[in-house]
């Protein structure tokens, strides 16, 4: 992911390109075209994936009092095929799409977040909590059918996860008396982490996605400084 001025951004009702990359959606299927170069290792990232939902949700929720900050689950359940030349790897399997949105860096409104996302046989639940900037706790537990339809259910009890490499606190919720095992942390980065985790929801031993975020070292300065090595900055 490269930033890049305003004059290479183009957006359309069905589409959204920055540079070479963009994303599209057919009417069934968002497809998303990646033509990138990484960093701070310089190497070719190019390939395809495709997002093709089985529901989409129409709902967005806020996560504080004045509704600058919303959470919407646009595709609780989907399946997602991955197809890339640069490195030359391919797979398939469930998924999910999300977008936060607001009128405010997210930095501004909130300290840290805890958020993670398990399909269960016939449902999707997603639970998501965390500290606003000024203190006070938000949370969400949901569960979205293969109708898109959403309720409310009771957050699981809380359980603990180690922290990571850079020390970042994990928490998630688990039934109780079950404790969540990490399989795999597929991001360990100063400020956030996202986890692959053995756990049991609702009755259901589960594969879950787990994220962790504290925005509060997001906001340090020194951890702004290290942001354009691994995001690098493109100014054609």
């Amino acid at each position: 992911m490269t930033e890049r001025p305003a004059s290479r951004v183009d957006r359309g009702a069905d589409h959204f390109t920055v540079g070479p990359s963009g994303l599209s959606w057919d009417g069934d299927t968002l497809v998303i075209e990646i033509d990138e170069i990484s960093a701070p290792l310089p190497y070719r990232v190019r390939g395809t994936v495709r997002v093709s939902p089985e529901m989409i949700g129409t709902t967005a929720f806020a996560l504080d009092p004045a509704g600058k900050h919303r959470w919407h689950p646009v595709a609780p359940r989907a399946r997602v095929s991955v197809e890339m030349t640069h490195p030359s790897v391919r797979w398939s399997g469930d998924g999910y799409f999300d977008s936060n949105f607001g009128d405010e860096p997210l930095e501004d409104g909130f300290d840290d977040w805890h958020w993670s996302r398990a399909h269960l046989k016939n449902d999707v639940a997603v639970l998501y909590e965390g500290r606003r900037h000024d203190g006070t706790p938000f949370d969400l537990a949901l569960k979205f059918d293969r109708q898109g339809r959403w309720h409310d259910v009771v957050q699981p009890a809380a359980a603990s996860l180690p922290r990571t490499g850079w020390l970042v606190k994990r928490a998630t919720r688990a039934d109780a008396g079950h404790a969540p095992r990490v399989i795999k942390t597929w991001i360990d980065a100063p400020f956030y982490a996202r986890t692959a985790l053995a756990t049991r929801l609702f009755g259901e031993d589960v594969a879950a996605v787990h994220e962790s975020l504290s925005l509060g070292r997001f906001r340090s300065p020194i951890i702004q400084s290290m942001l354009p090595y691994r995001m690098p900055r493109a100014f054609w």
